[in-house]
């Protein structure tokens, strides 16, 4: 219910679209070692040169006209199935993060377990709508078959949303074998998985990308674009440069899908921050990249695609502290008030993404929470106004036994699991726990709970087959 926020007047949303039309035309994009998408993109009316790729003037946007403004990622769970694009806003863990930590064992590499404990917990959370990708590198299994187990995990412990593989295009070919085992004939008309292309900026797609970019775009599943920016690094300082950069490089892979599949489901991605130009160290949650969400959400309404904030709940912090809060909560909220309609990393980001951490998951899950309670908005009726609740008792007298109160008490507020209120004494006998320790027990207590979705006996056996098999035909590589 909470209208999108557009801080920027249109004529500098108008002078962003220039300067990115510019950098198309006159910089140019590269498309590096994939000579079918140099053909398709010049085939398209682009100008090749070598694997320079420029736009003539409104090319990029014309193509991507074909994009649906909206459309439904379905889910194994028919409930779960997700709408991207309009008022709908979508929250997913974090993603690709080669490192775990928790209270009990610290700091460490990350785990095919840990991969599918941070499943289950978003499974088994409301406040999450799709179960993510990489949620965590699960580094003991070789890459050259790591995809297979995400992809098998994804697709048998939730049976919500979820991504496939794009860092080889056999890696997406395999993706969408195993989705076929789920979903059959549905994946020929509607989208069913996503996935993840990384624009390598600044202004550079590199061949692993966009040949994973045609496997998903060719058979229909949604692809999202997202151009990594640090202002100082990857584009200039500034927050306008790093917007009308992003919406160039957007442009060019929005515009290659449709070239391939007009009518691709598509997502306007981002992931924007700021770095420190005193260390060279990330920074997150600051008011340049919050401006950069901004408008970045005003672009993708104009240009009429669904839209990816930069990030969620996104901190520079080692420890689920108060910086990683205070850095997690402004980004998200600049997110949230942007009219992002996915949102990633909402839980569990630590250290700049090395690190998923089990205490600030579910620590970041209350705030999804309530941010959530909050866009939807108050009914305003007469069971909510309680006319009958004055009549009750007398001016000066308290609420708490009337029909009204017993009858809501349950659903009135929303109820963190992380938050204790309460007075300092009883804080202090029950051993003064901080938020990040409460956070260790509800994780646990999160796990222990957990009961996996149902998916038929045929399914997974021929889930079994394929993963057992093509498992048996490849090499272990690690690197």
């Amino acid at each position: 219910m909470m209208p999108a926020y557009a801080p920027f007047p249109s004529q500098d949303i108008q002078a962003l679209e220039d300067h990115a039309q510019w950098l198309l035309s006159e910089i140019g994009i590269e498309f590096r070692d994939d000579p079918v998408a140099l053909d398709l993109l010049s085939g398209a009316g682009a100008l090749v040169d070598g694997t320079r790729v420029r736009f003539p003037d409104g090319l990029a946007r014309d193509l991507c006209k074909t994009a649906p403004a909206q459309f439904d990622l379905q889910a194994r769970n028919p409930k779960k199935t997700i709408t991207l694009g309009g008022d709908h806003i979508v929250f997913m863990p974090g993603y690709g993060s080669p490192f775990v930590t928790d209270l009990e064992q610290g700091r460490r590499y990350a785990t095919l377990a840990d991969f599918q404990n941070f499943v289950r917990m978003t499974y088994a959370t409301p406040y999450l709508h799709h179960s993510g990708g990489t949620v965590v590198e699960p580094t003991d299994v070789p890459v050259s078959k790591r995809h297979l187990d995400m992809v098998y995990t994804h697709l048998t412990l939730s049976d919500k949303p979820f991504m496939g593989a794009v860092t080889d295009p056999d890696h997406a070919k395999d993706s969408l074998d195993m989705a076929r085992i789920v979903f059959g004939d549905q994946m020929k008309s509607v989208p069913v998985l996503q996935a993840n292309i990384n624009v390598n900026s600044p202004l550079v797609y590199d061949g692993t990308m966009t040949k994973a970019l045609r496997v998903y775009a060719e058979a229909g599943q949604c692809v999202c674009i997202s151009p990594a920016i640090f202002g100082g690094a990857m584009g200039p300082v500034t927050p306008a440069a790093v917007a009308a950069q992003t919406h160039a490089e957007v442009l060019a892979g929005v515009a290659l899908c449709q070239i391939i599949r007009p009518g691709c489901p598509v997502v306007y991605g981002s992931f924007h921050n700021t770095m420190s130009l005193k260390s060279g160290s990330l920074t997150f949650g600051t008011p340049e990249a919050n401006l950069v969400t901004f408008a970045l959400g005003q672009l993708a309404r104009r240009l009429g695609v669904p839209f990816r904030s930069g990030g969620g709940e996104i901190t520079s912090a080692n420890s689920a502290d108060g910086q990683a809060m205070s850095e997690s909560v402004s980004a998200l909220w600049s997110t949230v008030l942007s009219g992002a309609n996915q949102v990633w990393h909402a839980a569990g980001w630590l250290e700049g993404g090395l690190t998923m951490g089990y205490e600030k998951f579910v620590m970041d899950l209350d705030i999804c929470g309530a941010l959530l309670k909050m866009i939807n908005g108050m009914d305003v009726s007469a069971e909510t106004l309680s006319k009958p609740s004055y009549r009750q008792v007398n001016p000066g007298e308290n609420f708490l036994s009337t029909d009204h109160t017993m009858a809501h008490f349950a659903t009135a507020n929303f109820e963190p699991d992380i938050a204790e209120p309460g007075p300092f004494e009883t804080w202090q006998e029950n051993g003064c726990q901080t938020a990040e320790q409460r956070a260790y027990s509800r994780w646990k207590g999160l796990l222990r709970s957990y009961e996996p979705p149902e998916i038929g006996a045929s399914v997974k056996q021929d889930l079994d087959t394929f993963l057992a098999d093509r498992k048996s035909s490849l090499p272990d590589e690690w690197y």
